[in-house]
């Protein structure tokens, strides 16, 4: 992965996983699990805003606004049954939010490749998470594309 287009917020949090040893990097992650940021009440009752990823086998939901100024701001769900996948969330939601539109486009598709837990979780969940950069990176997209205010 190429360091050139990885924002500071999120090298910050990948460099936070890689200073640990290996067997204590899920720990980590379990508590990034319970720091995912609230949804807005804007959102509370309009679920429908919400975009399902489906490569997670828990269910997530994700939105993204951008506002007029370009800054995207990330929210999603997850379930506290589910800590990795919501821990996966909540480095996302964490990394993005204040980032420019074109910052946040420009974030290694591999990023959760190079956290280190592709050796402490399964694939299947590295899998969800890009995902969830994937299914974040094409809403922004969107409404960049639909101009301010969209």
């Amino acid at each position: 992965m190429s360091d050139a287009h990885l924002p500071e917020s999120l090298a910050e949090i990948r460099d936070e996983f890689l200073e640990l040893p290996e067997a204590d990097r899920l720990q980590l992650l379990l508590e990034y699990s319970q720091e995912l940021p609230a949804v807005p009440a804007e959102y509370e009752d309009h679920p429908e805003r919400y975009e399902r990823v489906a490569e997670c086998q828990s269910p997530v939901f994700i939105v993204l606004d951008v506002d007029a100024d370009g800054i995207v701001a990330m929210h999603a769900t997850a379930p506290a049954e589910a800590p990795t996948t919501r821990g996966f969330a909540s480095i996302l939601a964490q990394g993005i939010t204040g980032l420019t539109a074109d910052e946040m486009l420009a974030i290694p598709a591999d990023f959760p490749q190079s956290i280190g837990l592709t050796r402490v979780v399964s694939p299947l969940r590295i899998s969800g998470m890009t995902g969830m950069l994937m299914r974040a990176k094409r809403q922004v997209r969107a409404k960049v594309a639909a101009g301010p205010g969209a």
